[in-house]
């Protein structure tokens, strides 16, 4: 077979090594870069046209979800398999929304690596076995439109939630974003609206239930 040019996203970069490493092991496998956020996966797509992404879930600045979001939309024959430490229905259920391929977990072991590698290539969907048992309760729950509570919002609501839960301040995330201060507040007062949370540690503590952010050592 072609050599399958892979991208890697991580925000750890011992952890990236590693998973470099271990892809360099696999015959077939070319990784054509790695790279430490979702901004960043989203510009390697666009330069490098990978095969597939080895995408981290929980990054700073744009996580892996609206990373993949975006990804799947601007480059459609890019494949992307989410990498969680998480084997929950939530995280799952995220990971069918926003389009991506598979969906793996850290503690994987190589062989399994490779296998996700392998099915996804071959342009199936490939689960590891830890969150498979959710997968016809997912499709069978899932109605016409978006149903987790984080997919009630816009990507761009998501962009700025996760910034406030950061603890990026309102000027902060407009300059980043290039938006104006209102209409970074319009969106945020929106945001709390659609999730029901009008206060910011409580935007905090569902950005972590939800995987967008978490504490880091």
């Amino acid at each position: 077979m072609s050599q399958l040019r892979v991208v890697i996203v991580e925000d750890h970069a011992l952890v990236r090594a590693g998973m470099r490493a271990l892809l360099q092991k696999i015959e077939g496998v070319e990784v054509v870069s790695d790279v430490g956020d979702g901004w960043e996966a989203v510009k390697s797509v666009q330069t490098d046209a990978p095969d597939l992404v080895l995408m981290d879930i929980a990054m700073p600045g744009l996580n892996g979800l609206d990373a993949t979001l975006r990804i799947v939309k601007e480059s459609p024959t890019t494949r992307v398999i989410l990498l969680s430490m998480h084997a929950n229905e939530e995280y799952f259920q995220q990971a069918l929304e926003v389009g991506a391929s598979g969906y793996l977990l850290k503690g994987a072991e190589l062989a399994e690596l490779e296998l996700a590698l392998r099915t996804v290539a071959r342009g199936e969907t490939y689960l590891t076995p830890a969150v498979a048992k959710y997968a016809i309760k997912a499709y069978r729950e899932k109605s016409e439109g978006p149903s987790g509570p984080l997919m009630k919002l816009s990507m761009r609501q998501r962009e700025i939630l996760q910034l406030i839960a950061e603890g990026q301040t309102t000027k902060d995330i407009a300059q980043r974003l290039n938006l104006s201060v209102k209409t970074v507040e319009t969106h945020r007062s929106q945001l709390m609206e659609r999730l029901d949370i009008h206060d910011v540690p409580g935007l905090v503590r569902f950005a972590m239930r939800v995987g967008l952010i978490q504490l880091y050592p």
